[in-house]
Formats: C-alpha cells, sequence, structure tokens
C-alpha cells in the first residue's frame, strides 16, 4: 500500500462512525476523490528531515491535515456556488448534507493534531480560511485563488516536521510553496507530483527551522 492509500485509509479510519449513513456515505466518496497530496506531503515532509524515521506512526497527522483540507475546500466550494441559491427539495437539503459534512471533516482533523505542534497551525489556518472568504465576498470576487492550498502544505510541512521532533526548513518550505503556486485551487494527484519531486533540503538542515506562520494575521502577532 503506497503513501497515498495510507493516508486515505487512516482518513476514512477518523470518520468511520460518522452517522447518519448518507453522510456518511458523502464523507467517504468525498475522501475518495480527494487528492492525497496534503497528506503525502506531511509524511514526505518527515521523511526529508528524519529520513530514518519509521513513518508507519505518522498516519495520523497526515490524515489530520487532509481531513482540515478537504472541510475547508468543501467550505469554499459552497460558498462560491451557493447551492441554496438556486436550488429547493431534495438539492436544497443536499447543501445542507454538504455543509455539515465540512464542518465534520475540520473537527475531526483538528482532533487528530489536537495534542501536535501542529494545533496552534491548525487554527491560524482556519481562521485566515475564512478572513479570506469574508474579504471576497464583501469585495463581490468570485474568483478562488490558492491561497488555501499554500496554508494547508505548509500546515503538512509543520506536521510533518513535528511529528519527528524537529522544525521545516526553508528548503522545505520552499518546496510547499513552489507546490502550491503548481497547484493553483486545485491539488493534482499525488502521483503525478511526488515521486518526481526533490525533497532534499540541500544545504539546509533541520536547525535552520523556518517559521509557517504566513497564516497569521496582524493582531496575532
Amino acid at each position: 500500500m503506497d503513501r497515498a492509500d495510507n493516508c486515505r485509509r487512516a482518513a476514512r479510519d477518523a470518520v468511520s462512525d460518522v452517522e447518519p449513513p448518507r453522510l456518511y456515505d458523502f464523507v467517504e466518496e468525498t475522501l475518495e476523490d480527494a487528492s492525497m497530496l496534503p497528506g503525502v506531503f506531511t509524511l514526505e515532509s518527515a521523511r526529508e528531515l528524519e529520513p530514518e524515521h519509521d513513518l508507519e506512526g505518522l498516519d495520523r497527522h497526515a490524515a489530520g491535515v487532509q481531513l482540515i483540507y478537504e472541510g475547508l475546500r468543501l467550505t469554499r466550494t459552497l460558498a462560491h456556488e451557493d447551492p441554496w441559491a438556486e436550488r429547493d427539495g431534495a438539492e436544497g437539503e443536499a447543501g445542507d448534507l454538504e455543509i455539515l459534512a465540512a464542518d465534520i471533516l475540520v473537527a475531526r482533523g483538528f482532533y487528530l493534531l489536537a495534542r501536535t505542534e501542529a494545533a496552534g497551525k491548525a487554527v491560524r489556518t482556519v481562521q485566515e480560511f475564512g478572513r479570506n472568504e469574508t474579504r471576497a465576498a464583501a469585495d463581490g470576487d468570485a474568483d478562488i485563488d490558492g491561497s488555501l492550498e499554500r496554508d494547508v502544505l505548509e500546515l503538512a510541512a509543520l506536521a510533518g516536521a513535528s511529528a519527528v521532533g524537529t522544525t521545516p526548513t526553508p528548503a522545505l518550505l520552499e518546496t510547499a510553496t513552489e507546490l502550491a503556486d503548481a497547484a493553483g485551487s486545485t491539488f493534482p494527484p499525488t502521483a503525478d507530483v511526488v515521486p518526481t519531486r526533490d525533497l532534499e533540503p540541500a544545504d539546509a538542515t533541520p536547525e535552520d527551522g523556518h517559521s509557517v506562520d504566513r497564516a497569521t494575521s496582524a493582531t496575532d502577532s
């Protein structure tokens, strides 16, 4: 089983008790169709910084990042498409189901990261997402930028690094930025990206740990 499959399995395990069945089916379908790049990049970040570390126990960290992203991505889609505006009956109920699923995905992701060094970054990522969406709505901007993808990959770098007891290097954060810039607002399949990426830290070392708090407002400083 490859890393993407491991991440998907761990994410599914984290939501295995979701009810009712219709809601669970939607959540499972969302994860089945998702690119596992956020989760896999979490594992790759840990591997880069501590190559000898066993990644088997890190799947929960990866799943936490993945679930937060999927929940926020779904929320963003709903905010821009507004499924309630022109729907009624069963179609309107589908929108209700989707927003509930988004809340569950984010909440379960938080749970998995709650006792890790990445917990604070996860909170700030969600806060920054909310601010960005509020500004976009106020400005009437219907375009979706890639700020969420950038912040989530920074979260993945921190979650992976903290899982092996270190901090992200500038080179690792640069890789996260490059991946996010290339992806835009839609992550590609993991197999199209990770196997061909050079995640070596070049001259950087874990001691060159770099701040990953770009998803922080001026009031947080």
